[in-house]
Order: structure tokens, then sequence, then C-alpha cells
């Protein structure tokens, strides 16, 4: 793909490797054949200073009936008038952060998920935010919280855990800045960070069970981030 100007070098070799991604280098669910709602999720990075990239990310409100109290990335479902994955992602990121699209470069649609608990058909959409701003929750009802997390702290060792669900299935995590990151986020951070050649070598062994209820952060989680 042809490279926006002004593109930070940090992002390679994480492009180049995105770029020929399969379903299955990020999990062994396949999307069902038929079915499933259509959604997409914005995977936002920028910087404020050169050369430390950073991934937006917002907690979901505890009392929603899907994911309650779960870190995502900005997204959900499509619209009839979204004409493709990207610009559902950058709507639902302006509704739930306000997220200003013209700030964020869309580079390129990941391959498609499938959260089987809400039956999301879910596509990640790689974009870099060339023009950062202050965001915050412009739906109290349903993001408790917005935050940037370095990628220097998500690849720290000592960030990086496993978590058991009451379910019985174990998965990736990461505890940064008060957030537990964890589910399906964690997956796909996960898998980029082994993209990217980012990611450190960190002890699996941590396991961490999960509360049957949602996670929450700190009452101070309404603060605008810039």
């Amino acid at each position: 793909m042809e490279r926006p100007e002004g593109l930070p070098g940090w992002w390679e070799p994480l492009l180049t490797r995105a770029g020929s991604a399969r379903t299955e280098d990020f999990t062994a669910l396949r999307p069902p054949a038929s079915g499933g709602r259509a959604s997409a999720v914005l995977v936002l990075l920028g910087e404020d200073r050169p050369g430390e990239p950073d991934l937006l990310v917002l907690q979901r409100a505890a009392a929603m009936r899907n994911h309650a109290g779960q870190a995502a990335f900005p997204g959900g479902a499509a619209d009839p008038g979204d004409r493709d994955p990207a610009a559902t992602a950058l709507r639902e990121a302006d509704e739930e952060v306000g997220l200003d699209p013209s700030s964020a470069t869309v580079l390129m649609s990941l391959p498609e998920l499938y959260i089987p608990v809400s039956r999301f058909v879910v596509t990640p959409v790689l974009a870099w935010w060339h023009a950062p701003h202050p965001v915050h929750s412009r739906e109290p009802a349903e993001v408790a919280h917005v935050a940037r997390l370095p990628i220097a702290e998500l690849v720290d060792p000592e960030n990086r855990i496993r978590v058991r669900h009451p379910s019985g299935w174990i998965g990736p995590a990461f505890q940064v800045r008060g957030m537990l990151v964890w589910g399906f986020t964690a997956g796909v951070i996960s898998a980029l960070l082994d993209m990217a050649g980012w990611a450190r070598p960190w002890e699996p062994g941590r396991l961490v069970r999960l509360p049957d209820t949602p996670v929450t952060v700190p009452a101070a989680s309404d603060e605008v981030v810039t």
C-alpha cells in the first residue's frame, strides 16, 4: 500500500505484516458462513512525542448488556448508511469519544473476527491518528473511561498477564494505567504487538481469575484524554 506523507517510521513492519494477516493470526474462531452482525472497531495508533506510539481504548459502562465493564476499541455495529467498515469505525468513535474523523488516516482493514457472545462479525480498522486531540466519553451510559495507552507500557512484561473467565476461557490480558484489557481487545492487541516486532518476552504463567462482576476503574474515569 502507498504510505501517507509523514507516516512515522514505527509503523513498519506492522503495516507490511498486517497487510497479509489472516483471521487465524488473531483467533482460532472463524466467522460463521451466514448470520452474525456486521461491525467494526477502530484500532487507532498515534503519538504525543516522536517515536512513542500509543493506542486509544475505552472502557464500557458497567451497566451495558454486552461486554459490561470491558476495555475495548471504539466501535460498534454497522449502520445501513455506512459505506464500509472504516466508515462504521470512524462514526462510532465520533459518537463514543468525540473523535474528529478527519484527524485519523485509515490505513487498512484487518480480517473479519467473530465474537460468539454477541454474534458480532468484527472488522478491525487500523488507522494513524495523525492529528491527536482531546477525547472523552460522549455517552456515559455506554463509555465509562477513555485512555491512550502507551505501547511501551503494553509491552512491559510486568503489565502482561493471562486471565481466566468464569466460563473457563483463558486468554492474554494487560494491566495498564488502572485498566484491565482482556478478551477480544487484548487478543487483537497481542497479535499486533507481535506483528510490529514490539512484543517483549514475558512469563505467561501469571494467571488472574476474572471476577463475576464487571471490572471498573476509579471514579475519575470521565476525565478528558489528550
